[in-house]
């Protein structure tokens, strides 16, 4: 399995051989470094800890233990290849690779039903002033309460989400970017966690 971090940067265009037009993502990812590896033996589990984006040692504080990388974030599987200290870059990747993209969808703020959950709304005529865009009853008459999980209006987006099947359209290691065919979750400057699917 390959994975590394990134952020999101903007969405373009490329065209292939045939002049076919593909929308990317363009993805600024790595270089990334191992910081620390965990084995079955003594933490439980195989996992590898890589940290991205270095920040100067006079911004961490006084917290010795902090490692100087503004983003950490582990990844689950084979440990046998890597090194405490090894660099992770785009190099990793191939063009065509199939990866999977996980990040924080766009925040919404506050949403009625009617956006949030795509609701009808209440009736526009005969005497329907305020009823466009409400919910309608929210309880039965013998319950008399609101139960739990009822669809109602609320807070809309800032969602971790995973997006499968995505393909690496192509590749620039000189300016460490991936070109992700397709969009990808987060507004610009979203930190993305991409990984191949084996």
């Amino acid at each position: 399995m390959k994975f590394i971090l990134g952020q999101k940067l903007i969405m373009s265009q490329v065209f292939d051989e045939k002049g076919n037009q593909i929308p990317v993502t363009i993805v600024e990812a790595g270089p990334c470094q191992v910081l620390q590896i965990k084995t079955k033996e003594k933490d439980g589990y195989e996992a590898i800890q890589i940290g991205f984006r270095e920040i100067k040692k006079k911004k961490i504080g006084k917290n010795k233990k902090q490692k100087p990388f503004k983003y950490l974030r582990e990844f689950k599987g084979d440990v046998s290849k890597y090194k405490v200290g090894q660099k992770l870059e785009v190099s990793i990747f191939e063009e065509g690779d199939t990866v999977k993209v996980s990040g924080t969808s766009k925040g919404k703020g506050f949403q009625g039903g009617v956006k949030r959950w795509g609701f009808k709304g209440g009736r526009k005529t005969h005497g329907g002033k305020h009823y466009l865009r409400t919910i309608g009853s929210v309880s039965s008459t013998p319950v008399s309460r609101v139960i739990k999980g009822k669809k109602m209006p609320g807070r809309m987006g800032t969602e971790r989400m995973t997006i499968k099947n995505l393909k690496i359209t192509k590749i620039d290691s000189k300016e460490s970017l991936l070109m992700i065919g397709g969009a990808v979750p987060g507004a610009k400057g979203t930190l993305l966690e991409i990984r191949t699917l084996k």
